[in-house]
């Protein structure tokens, strides 16, 4: 027979202040590379004269879009610990 136990005010804030927290830490790498890239596409537009905006786009993405591929064993298992912590013991 499992005994079930309830989940204080505390512990809730602590569980939602760490499901923010993991979920910032997770998407930190895609949004900070995404917004150097479009640093980088907007200084050349600007330096060469093009306004188009699949120049700016098109890297972006595919910059992004490789990031997170290769970032997301690590998301995945980010969120499975926050789980884990949710799941309790």
């Amino acid at each position: 027979m499992t005994t079930m136990t309830t989940m204080t005010q505390a512990d809730l804030v602590e569980l939602v202040r760490e499901a923010i927290l993991t979920g910032g830490v997770v998407i930190l790498p895609a949004l900070a590379v995404a917004l150097a890239v479009g640093v980088v596409a907007g200084l050349v537009q600007a330096a060469t004269g093009v306004h188009e905006p699949a120049v700016g786009m098109v890297p972006r993405l595919l910059v992004t879009a490789v990031v997170l591929i290769w970032t997301l064993p690590w998301m995945v298992e980010r969120m499975a610990e926050l789980f884990r912590l949710a799941a309790g013991p």
